[in-house]
This record gives structure tokens, C-alpha cells and sequence, in this order.
């Protein structure tokens, strides 16, 4: 039976109870899935049978099953086994983070509408911009995931490289940004917000190992100055979403130098390894970024979503939206960092801050290092062990923990190996002990693992292979 009445929607002692249940509930979930008491990754159904289950829950499932519902019929990102997508396992310290702010609700358009977490986000930002190896005049701040960070960054790069005044007067001029070709797909859509188009979307081929070929950036630059195209901005992957290779943002940041243009680094992904001092390296180049995005909910164990966008000149990052809503944003003689709305593409946005913050203050920075350390080296374990077995192969060596790999007959054809380890895939989907996706490479699929979780072993990986060997085995039989 439904609760009636606006007194019983605030009744603390209700939200008590049940919040402690809930609390109940998630702990011992997570005790189940991170031993392995339940040996499956993923709750699979077909999207028709799950809608079918919820619409009828609504009209006649019990009240106090749905929470137990909610998080059994679902995808087990705690799971040793779970080596999907990029979404992290979070801290569960998390959980209460982002309980404080879905209780509070502080919108955090402006100060007064978000005083503590305001401040907490200039906090958390300094330490990244720091990071980096950004100066005190980098500034940085939270935003709703890595697309509209991305977006965010290109439309800082347009406002800061283009004398005309796009965003308050529009542009007739072509303009055109350098990316690679294996970058992530948010650029691209970015770009076509923006109006650039096809045209203006100048792609850089990779090399045979899925980097951007930065010895085709002059060629390329020069082809678009010929065809009428302003490029204003470069793009280099840190690391590439599909392979979790890195582009040589070195070289990229000589060449965005050379040509006074503006770079920027997509490190959603592993933007993080800022904080490891073995896989530092993988970025070295990225303090000479305009602008850099990192997710917090990829490699720092955060809950989706919440992502940094830190930029080397804080002026920047304050003169993207030039607008003004008098009754929220007033023109200020002094850099007023702490109305977040002038600087996000989001007027309202969540308290995101305080999960930086929890994790900085209860762990420190080293977690993150134990946390993305550990995980590259096993992506680098997982690639060795592939490299062993003559029946699979490795797309590109790994160099974080993203790793792609297929099944292989010497007899098949690639056509007939796509479609085998496109099955293979669907299989383990279907039967829910391992979580993995594929991604196609040059027309090759293949089999995509990210190994997210820290308490994923040798052991789990050398299960996989042999899982998806017998699962081959039985679908060639077929």
C-alpha cells in the first residue's frame, strides 16, 4: 500500500528506519559480491522482460522489496569478475557522500545555493590543477561527465582562439579542431554541437598502434588551412576509450605551440595517472595542456558521475559563457570563483565535490595511486597471459587496463571470426558470471575488458580464458 500524505514523505524516523535497512542491504551486497558468494557479474535480461517486470512492480510488488529488487536485477560493478566498462567500482564511502548530497540538494548554481560544497570544489580543483603541474593561475571545476567537460573545453578553446565572438554573435567562418581518429565519440558529437560539421572535424590517422600519427599533424593542419578551415584546437586522448593507448601529448602540445593553437587532453579515462608514480609517464606533456578533463568516476573510485575539467589559465574557464542573469550572476571587479554557474555548461548540478573530498580526507592521494597503479599493471598481466595461449591474440599490447583480444581459429576466416566472438560475447552476457564488452578495430571485433575492479586476480582472468575457450568450443560445434 502506498504511503499517504506530505507529513509521511518527511517523516525522519521512517527515513531512519528504512535508511538503516537500506544500509543493511548494501553492505551485504557488497560482502556478497566482493567474495564471490555469488558468482555472477551481471543479472541479464532482455530489455522487454525487464520493462515488463518493473511496469509490474509498480502496480503489485511489495514496498519493502523494492530496494532488495533494485539492486539484484541489475550489473555488479563490485564483482571481481565485472571487467566491462569503465565505470568504477566506487569507495563506499561514496555512498554516504552522495547521500549528504541528494538530502541537502544544494544546486550550486551560485555561493548561496551551495556555500560548503562551493568551497569544497575550489579545494579539490587547486590539488588537481597541482597536480598537473599547472601554476596558482590554472583553475578547475566539477561538471556532469567527461562529454560535457569535453564540450565545455572546446568551447573555451573557440572563445580564447577566435577574435570574433562566437557564443554572443555567432560565426559564418569554418572553423575546425585536429583529433584522432580512435578518440572518443564525445568529441566528435562536441564538435557537432558546435556547428563544425564533418568538415570541421579534421581526423589524424593512428598508427599500427592505435596512437594519433603525429607525423601527419602538419600535413593534415596545412590541407585545412588550403580548404578555408580555422583550426583553433587540438585534441589528445589520455588514453584512447576503445584501446587504452595513449597519444604523445609531448609532441602535440610542440605542435599546438608552433601554431598558437589550443590543446586539450581528454583524459576521462586515464587523466588519473597524474597521481601514480609508476604510470606517471603516460602523460607526461599533459602540464602543458590549455585544458584537461578527468573522471572521477573512472579511475578514483567515484560514483557516476562527477568529472574535472582543469584548465592552465583561469581566465578561460571564467569568460566561456559570457551572459548574464541578473537575477542570479551579477558582473563582479574580482574573480568570483565560487558561482560555478558562469563557468558550467549546468546552471544547477549536484554536490559532487564532497566525493573528491571524502576520499582526499579519509584515504589521501596515495589511494588513488594504489588504486590505478594496481589496475594497469594488471591489464599489462592480463596481455602477457594472452600473449601466451596460441588460440587467442591482443589487438595492441596494453598499456593501462583496457585491454582487447580475440578468439582465433588459424582455419576461420575474419568474417567468420567477427561473428564467433560476437557470439562468445553474448554468451557470457547471457550467462551473467563475466561482464565484458567488444568494440571492432579496423573491422576486426574484438573482445574489450577494463579491469576496474581491484580485487580482480590472475585467477579471474585465467578463469575467463578458459570460460570463453569451452564457450567457443560449443558454439563452433553448433
Amino acid at each position: 500500500m502506498k504511503e499517504q500524505g506530505l507529513k509521511n514523505v518527511y517523516d525522519s524516523e521512517k527515513f531512519r528506519e528504512r535508511g538503516h535497512r537500506l544500509i543493511d542491504q548494501l553492505a551485504d551486497h557488497l560482502e556478497d559480491k566482493t567474495t564471490e558468494k555469488s558468482h555472477r557479474a551481471i543479472h541479464w535480461n532482455t530489455p522487454d522482460e525487464e520493462l515488463r517486470f518493473w511496469k509490474d512492480f509498480l502496480k503489485n510488488g511489495e514496498v519493502d522489496s523494492m530496494f532488495s529488487n533494485m539492486i539484484a536485477r541489475t550489473t555488479y560493478v563490485h564483482h571481481p569478475h565485472y571487467i566491462g566498462h569503465q565505470v568504477s567500482p566506487t569507495a563506499p564511502l561514496t555512498a554516504l557522500s552522495g547521500m549528504i548530497s541528494s538530502l541537502l540538494n544544494n544546486g550550486m548554481a551560485i555561493y548561496e545555493m551551495g556555500m560548503a560544497p562551493s568551497a569544497i570544489e575550489r579545494v579539490v580543483t587547486d590539488i588537481l590543477c597541482k597536480k598537473i603541474g599547472f601554476d596558482t593561475n590554472a583553475r578547475g571545476f566539477l561538471t556532469s561527465g567527461g562529454t560535457l567537460a569535453n564540450l565545455t573545453a572546446l568551447l573555451s578553446a573557440r572563445k580564447a582562439k577566435i577574435s570574433h565572438d562566437v557564443w554572443n554573435e555567432g560565426n559564418s567562418q569554418q572553423l575546425g579542431i585536429l583529433v584522432s581518429e580512435e578518440a572518443h565519440y564525445c568529441v566528435d558529437r562536441a564538435a557537432k554541437i558546435m556547428g563544425l560539421g564533418e568538415q570541421g572535424i579534421i581526423k589524424i590517422p593512428a598508427t599500427d598502434g592505435y596512437e594519433m600519427d603525429v607525423s601527419q599533424l602538419e600535413s593534415s593542419y596545412r590541407n585545412a588551412l588550403k580548404k578555408g578551415i580555422h583550426v583553433f584546437a587540438i585534441v589528445g586522448s589520455a588514453p584512447s576509450t576503445a584501446t587504452g593507448v595513449y597519444d604523445d601529448l609531448d609532441a602535440i602540445a610542440a605542435f599546438s605551440e608552433k601554431y598558437d593553437l589550443w590543446f586539450h587532453v581528454d583524459g576521462a579515462h586515464g587523466g588519473a595517472a597524474i597521481f601514480s608514480e609508476k604510470y606517471v609517464h603516460t602523460v607526461s606533456g599533459i602540464d602543458q595542456a590549455d585544458s584537461v578533463v578527468i573522471d572521477g568516476h573512472k579511475m578514483m573510485m567515484m560514483p557516476t558521475i562527477t568529472t574535472a575539467l582543469l584548465m592552465r589559465e583561469g581566465k578561460n574557464a571564467n569568460a566561456t559563457f559570457s551572459q548574464k542573469a541578473d537575477y542570479l550572476l551579477t558582473q563582479e571587479d574580482h574573480e568570483d570563483w565560487y558561482n560555478s554557474g558562469k563557468r558550467t555548461f549546468e546552471c544547477t548540478k549536484n554536490m559532487m565535490s564532497i566525493h573528491w573530498y571524502s576520499m582526499l580526507k579519509l584515504y589521501g592521494e596515495s589511494i588513488f595511486d594504489d588504486y590505478l597503479t594496481h589496475l594497469y599493471d594488471m591489464g599489462g598481466l592480463f596481455g602477457e597471459m594472452i600473449e601466451k595461449e596460441t588460440d587467442f591474440e591482443l589487438a595492441v599490447t596494453p598499456v593501462s587496463n583496457i585491454v582487447c583480444f580475440r578468439y582465433i581459429d588459424p582455419v576461420m576466416e575474419m568474417q567468420d571470426l567477427n561473428a564467433l566472438n560476437e557470439k562468445i560475447r553474448q554468451k557470457l552476457l547471457e550467462d551473467g558470471t563475466f561482464y565484458i564488452v567488444q568494440t571492432k578495430l579496423r573491422t576486426v571485433h574484438y573482445l574489450r575488458t577494463t579491469i576496474m575492479n581491484p580485487l580482480t586476480t590472475y585467477a579471474h582472468l585465467s578463469l575467463l580464458l578458459e570460460t570463453i575457450r569451452k564457450l567457443a568450443t560449443t558454439i563452433l560445434k553448433e
